[in-house]
């Protein structure tokens, strides 16, 4: 799949993966980003990533993820100026990370994890990455009916493509019982939408970044990274986002990829 002149939507595009995802495409010279983020310095970030590079290529949004109707208009937005998506990368997440049961040594008594903790990483990592997902493959369908065009054919080629984001610690992972969860569930979506979304000629795949050299990560905080995370991975450093980005652009593009890709610089969980 050439990615070429194709429009995408890039969620938590203000930094980290998300950011690193829309240079890279830039780079394979795809027609137009849409960087969608909760924070302001979207719109920084779009005008940076236009001025480094050849054309104009990144529009900025700024809105929450969980929202439908901003999804909407973010899709409505972009389509009218630069044509059908058919690209997505729902990238933005949260953690919330605690144990699941700590009981207080004091009084003895047990405190479980938040529900409100669980029911907010909930919808920003697992729900609206699935609906943005689901809302490209919407319009590629309705775009295809319009067109007469029903089961999608070989010699026609793919139509779209989709890459959620997951994390090594969809095996599990101690302190993060609702992030875990989240990308567990990721890959029961990712199977799923991969089996019915060929139908209309869109492939759906799923990587899993081990450690990465974000805002999310480094709020661990350097000792953490050095002494819990450091001696388990066998590059000995955290990863790059731009090879994240490398590696989904290059499941964006392989038409033959299909399933999972971990991508985990060797780590593996302490004893």
């Amino acid at each position: 799949m050439d990615l070429s002149h194709r429009v995408a939507v890039v969620t938590g595009g203000a930094s980290g993966i998300g950011r690193a995802v829309a240079a890279a495409m830039a780079k394979r010279n795809v027609k137009a980003v849409a960087l969608v983020d909760m924070s302001e310095s979207v719109h920084l970030v779009a005008e940076e990533l236009n001025q480094q590079a050849a054309e104009p290529f990144a529009q900025a949004f700024q809105g929450n993820v969980v929202d439908p109707q901003f999804r909407a208009e973010v899709y409505d937005s972009v389509s009218a100026r630069h044509g059908l998506v058919s690209l997505c990368v729902p990238a933005a997440g949260i953690t919330r990370d605690d144990l699941a049961v700590r009981v207080d040594r004091i009084s003895g008594k047990a405190r479980i994890y938040p529900e409100e903790h669980f029911r907010a990483v909930v919808d920003i990592n697992l729900i609206a990455p699935i609906y943005w997902a689901l809302e490209m493959i919407g319009r590629i369908a309705e775009d295809r009916t319009a067109r007469g065009l029903k089961r999608w054919h070989p010699e026609e080629r793919v139509q779209g493509s989709v890459v959620f984001i997951g994390s090594i610690s969809s095996a599990g992972n101690r302190g993060q019982i609702s992030y875990a969860s989240t990308k567990a569930g990721l890959e029961g979506a990712a199977a799923t939408i991969l089996k019915e979304a060929m139908f209309y000629g869109v492939r759906c795949s799923l990587i899993h970044p081990g450690f990465t050299d974000t805002p999310m990560v480094r709020k661990l905080g350097p000792e953490y990274i050095t002494k819990n995370i450091l001696p388990f991975t066998q590059l000995g450093r955290l990863i790059s986002p731009e090879e994240i980005a490398d590696a989904i652009c290059f499941m964006l593009a392989n038409s033959a990829v299909s399933g999972e890709l971990w991508v985990d610089a060797g780590w593996h969980a302490s004893a």
